[in-house]
């Protein structure tokens, strides 16, 4: 079976709010590739596009849906044309050979070759990554940047709906950061866990140590990205308490394996997407796990079709132990929570993942689990 056709289709969903970070909060679209094969069948995958967004110091960068599209239609397509859906290796050889970088891109690709492998097996997608390590993902809310009052307000009604983990984005004002943390903890207690995500946020590495030692005696499970460069990370995690994760430090499996040599950090954030898709995930994963990171999957607050993937990593992927940053899907005429996990109003899958005690359960489906509704993708087509 293999790679004939791939359409791209650009969109953008209803948000519930605006989710405002150290980097910015703007307009998001993202573009659905769907791979067709020469039998016909048809695979889906998603690239959640941040152009605002990257690496340390410009080490990757960010992708608009215009970049994608141009190297999906123009660069990655025709040289993926007949290549074997099952030949994942190759693939990506022959798509980092046609392009360097271009994660996002690559990433929507890898996610549709799985799809369109699980259902020509008729198996989920986690089977083919290695099995079912956990039948359920616990969720982590993410509260953007906002007032510490309605950060606090938005905890609670997430608590309320089952969540025992809370991120807070930080990054953007130091008092406002600490004090936020504060009445978070006093309206959630003791027994939700809570981490902050400064987006490399803040200045120095001196910077971030003085604010981060004002949040410890308030039980932060861990500290996301405050600062940029493994140098900075590394004198951070030396003089605070509390663990350090790595993001936009960490894309690649050199890149964490990098992290550990320098004795930079503690925790590793896994992606689908920057990496460039499942299949260099898991081998990011298996570095992780030789180095003792423990890590979770962290999201870019993804449709359906990329939350689809986020749930078959986090499922077949022993090292992935946190609770993950990803969303629980909602539709308009369905929605397991009102504000839980709920980046959007609807999205463009025919059904919800099913959610239950903070987690959301893997989906049995073939492929990635999951229908695409094709009216959706014309209701919501942008520019």
């Amino acid at each position: 079976m293999r790679v004939h056709a791939i359409t791209t289709y650009v969109i953008a969903l209803p948000m519930r709010r605006p989710h405002l970070s150290a980097v910015g909060a703007g307009l998001r679209r993202y573009v659905i590739v769907k791979v067709t094969s020469d039998t016909g069948l048809e695979g889906y995958g998603e690239a959640t596009v941040l152009k605002e967004w990257g690496g340390s110091y410009g080490r990757y960068y960010g992708e608009s849906h215009k970049t994608v599209l141009h190297m999906v239609n123009d660069v990655l397509a025709p040289a993926l044309r007949g290549v074997n859906v099952f030949d994942l290796e190759v693939a990506h050889v022959v798509m980092d050979r046609a392009t360097r970088g271009h994660f996002y891109a690559k990433a929507a690709i890898d996610m549709a070759l799985f799809d369109l492998q699980g259902k020509a097996l008729n198996v989920p997608c986690w089977q083919l990554l290695g099995g079912c390590v956990r039948e359920q993902v616990p969720i982590c809310h993410s509260i953007g940047i906002m007032s510490p009052e309605d950060a606090a307000k938005e905890a609670g009604e997430a608590v309320a709906e089952g969540i025992r983990a809370v991120k807070l984005k930080i990054g953007y004002d130091a008092d406002r950061d600490v004090e936020t943390v504060r009445v978070v903890r006093e309206a959630v207690g003791r027994g939700v866990a809570i981490t902050v995500d400064a987006n490399q946020g803040y200045p120095s590495a001196g910077f971030a140590i003085r604010v981060l030692h004002k949040m410890e005696s308030y039980d932060v499970l861990f500290a996301e990205q405050p600062v940029a460069g493994l140098e900075a990370m590394g004198e951070v995690a030396r003089k605070v308490g509390i663990p350090l994760m790595h993001d936009e430090g960490a894309w690649t499996p050199q890149d964490v394996l990098q992290i550990h040599e320098k004795r930079a950090g503690d925790l590793i954030s896994l992606y689908v997407a920057k990496p460039g898709g499942l299949w260099p995930a898991k081998k990011m994963a298996a570095v992780a796990e030789a180095a003792g990171f423990l890590c979770n999957v962290n999201g870019s607050a993804e449709t359906g079709v990329g939350n689809a993937a986020n749930l078959a990593l986090a499922g077949s992927t022993a090292v992935v132990s946190l609770p993950c940053v990803i969303p629980i899907t909602r539709l308009s005429r369905e929605a397991p929570t009102r504000v839980a996990g709920a980046f959007y109003t609807d999205d463009i899958i025919t059904r919800p993942f099913h959610y239950v005690d903070g987690a959301l359960k893997l989906p049995t489906k073939p492929g990635l689990g999951i229908d695409v509704d094709e009216g959706k993708l014309a209701q919501y087509a942008a520019d």
